[in-house]
C-alpha cells in the first residue's frame, strides 16, 4: 500500500534525505508522527532498580498508616488523642517510671505485660443539692463506648503542669482541663484547690478484647454549681442524679439494659455511698486516704 503525504511532509521528507546523503553519519528526521516505535531491551539487559533507604522509611510509614485496617475505623479525633497523648507510667506505688502512648496504654496485649499501668482521676462533682453529675461516653470512644461512668474519666499527661506532685496538683490540673475538655466547664467553675482527692485505686478491666484499662486512679469530689456544655466528641448524655436514681440506674445495669464502666462500678460498691454521706455533711476531709492505693 503507498505511503501518502501531504506537500509539507513530503517536502520536510526530501529535506532530511538530501542533508542525510553529504552527513557522515547517516541519519533520517522525521516530524514526530512519524516517530520510530522505542527501542525494547532484553530484560537482563536493565539495571537494577534501586529505591532509598528513606524512601522505604516514608513508604513503610505511609503503609502502616493507611493500610492499618483494624484501626482503619476509628474516629479522626478520637485517633488524634491515642498518638498524641502520652500518659504518665507508674508502678504499683504510683512512682513515675516512664510515659507511653494512650493507643499503647490501652491495648490489652500491651496491658498483659504488665508494664501499661498508667495514672488516671476520676472526677465526682456534685451540685449543691448533692446530685452527682454522670455522663454516658459517646459511640466514638476507643474503650468503653456508650457506658454510663462518673462526672470525667481521663488521664494526667506527661507534661510538666499534670506531673505536679505536690498536693497532688498535677492531677487536679488534669481534671480541670478534661472537665473543658469534655463537658465544657470553663476553669473558673471548678478551681483546682476545690477537686478534694479522697482515695486512690488500682484496677485492671478489659473493654471488647482489643482494648481494656490498667490505671491507678485518683478519685476526685468536689461540690459546685456549673454550666454543663457536652462535647460530642467525648460525650453522649449527661444528667445528675439522687442517690435513688443511682440505685436505679444500678439495677438497669444489673438486668442489662445499660452499661457502666468497670471503675465507676468499684467505687460504687466499695466508697460512693458512705462518701456521699460526707459530701452532705460537708465532712469530706474526714475520709480522706491518699496514702492507701487500693487494689480491686
Amino acid at each position: 500500500m503507498p505511503l501518502l503525504l501531504n506537500t509539507s511532509s513530503a517536502l520536510l521528507l526530501s529535506r532530511s534525505l538530501a542533508s542525510s546523503w553529504s552527513s557522515p553519519t547517516p541519519r533520517l528526521c522525521l516530524p514526530s508522527y512519524f516517530a520510530l516505535p522505542p527501542r525494547r531491551f532484553p530484560h537482563s539487559s536493565l539495571p537494577p532498580l534501586r529505591v532509598s533507604p528513606s524512601f522505604r522509611t516514608r513508604a513503610s510509614a505511609a503503609t502502616i498508616t493507611m493500610g492499618d485496617a483494624p484501626d482503619a475505623g476509628m474516629d479522626a479525633v478520637q485517633r488524634r488523642l491515642m498518638f498524641e497523648d502520652e500518659c504518665i507510667l507508674v508502678d504499683e506505688s504510683d512512682n513515675v517510671v516512664g510515659h507511653e502512648s494512650k493507643y499503647n496504654c490501652h491495648l490489652w496485649e500491651k496491658i498483659l505485660t504488665g508494664k501499661m499501668l498508667h495514672r488516671a482521676f476520676s472526677v465526682f462533682l456534685f451540685n449543691t443539692k448533692y446530685e452527682l453529675l454522670l455522663q454516658q461516653r459517646s459511640a466514638t470512644k476507643v474503650t468503653f463506648p456508650l457506658v454510663w461512668t462518673n462526672t470525667c474519666c481521663s488521664h494526667p499527661l506527661y507534661r510538666e503542669s499534670e506531673l505536679i506532685a505536690e498536693n497532688h496538683l498535677g492531677v487536679r490540673n488534669a481534671a480541670q482541663r478534661k472537665l473543658l475538655d469534655e463537658l465544657g466547664i470553663p476553669a473558673e467553675d471548678v478551681p483546682v484547690d476545690q477537686f478534694t482527692p479522697l482515695g486512690r485505686m488500682l484496677y485492671k478491666a478489659p473493654s471488647d478484647g482489643k482494648w481494656g484499662e490498667h490505671e491507678l486512679d485518683y478519685l476526685l469530689f468536689i461540690v459546685r454549681d456549673v454550666n454543663v456544655h457536652p462535647n460530642p466528641d467525648e460525650v453522649a448524655d449527661a444528667k445528675y442524679v439522687n442517690r435513688n436514681q443511682l440505685k436505679e440506674l444500678l439495677q438497669k445495669a444489673d438486668a442489662g439494659e445499660v452499661k457502666l464502666s468497670p471503675w465507676f462500678r468499684l467505687v460504687v460498691e466499695n466508697f460512693l455511698f458512705k462518701w456521699w454521706d460526707h459530701v452532705e455533711k460537708g465532712t469530706l476531709k474526714e475520709v480522706i486516704d491518699v496514702e492507701t492505693i487500693h487494689k480491686l
